[in-house]
């Protein structure tokens, strides 16, 4: 496996990424909380980018895989600034973000920042403003306190042996960052993808989304059965085909 490179962020942080050369529009991932960018679906999308010839990066945000910072200090805000550097640094032309689960929002908050490099969207179980909504909303009143006083609270993960630790900096960093509280408009071809069968984020995510974001060429389609991974083979040739079909719409 070829090792990473090296970009450092106008915030100092260091941030790893692997990219492949090829004709744009490219493409960039953008992963979810504390996954990184060797994951299956970010691997199958630079598997696709080499056999289409499509430029493609994808990186690992702060606190995360390769890159530099602890994972604790970091926040929405701070992931946020990463792919907008990645972005403006890596790349050229427009882009299109594929964002999977947390992805998603970080995508939805570069294409604000970036309105002239981000020429689509495609999210794979988008979640948007899930520290509120997901998180603090789902916490007792003993867990909102003790996250309150001690500054972190611990909860289990179905992906690791070790705990997911949110910090009391993830939360309110993440109130300033919301989406789906203000008009969200989209200019361009949006492609949502949702397993119904996602206990992360379930689909009354992504029709909440859909329902929500202004644009006048989003679809979003729901595969019966499919987790949060949303990585089996035919999952996979679902974001492929979502991806062309973005890329097809924007002339590339």
């Amino acid at each position: 496996m070829t090792m990473p490179e090296y970009l450092t962020t106008p915030q100092g942080r260091r941030i790893a990424y692997h990219r492949t050369k090829g004709a744009g529009p490219g493409v960039v991932f953008l992963g979810g909380f504390r996954s990184d960018m060797t994951g299956t679906k970010a691997m199958a999308l630079e598997d696709w980018a080499g056999r289409t010839g499509r430029a493609f990066v994808r990186f690992d945000y702060s606190g995360h895989g390769a890159s530099s910072e602890a994972f604790l200090d970091g926040c929405i805000g701070d992931w946020a600034e990463d792919a907008v550097a990645a972005i403006t640094a890596l790349t050229q032309g427009p882009q299109v973000l594929v964002g999977s689960s947390m992805g998603g929002w970080i995508a939805l908050l570069a294409a604000k920042a970036l309105p002239e490099r981000v020429a689509g969207l495609v999210g794979i179980a988008a979640a948007p403003d899930f520290t509120e909504d997901s998180m603090w909303a789902g916490f007792s009143d003993s867990q909102k306190l003790a996250l309150t006083t001690s500054g972190q609270l611990d909860l289990p993960s179905d992906y690791s042996d070790a705990p997911y630790v949110i910090t009391r900096k993830l939360i309110e960093d993440g109130r300033q960052r919301l989406v789906l509280r203000d008009p969200l408009p989209l200019p361009m071809p949006v492609r949502l993808l949702q397993g119904t069968a996602d206990t992360d984020v379930p689909p009354a995510v992504a029709l909440r989304l859909m329902d929500h974001a202004e644009s006048p060429d989003l679809r979003l389609t729901l595969v019966k059965g499919a987790d949060h991974r949303f990585s089996t083979p035919d999952c996979l040739a679902l974001i492929e085909a979502a991806l062309e079909d973005v890329l097809a719409r924007i002339g590339g």
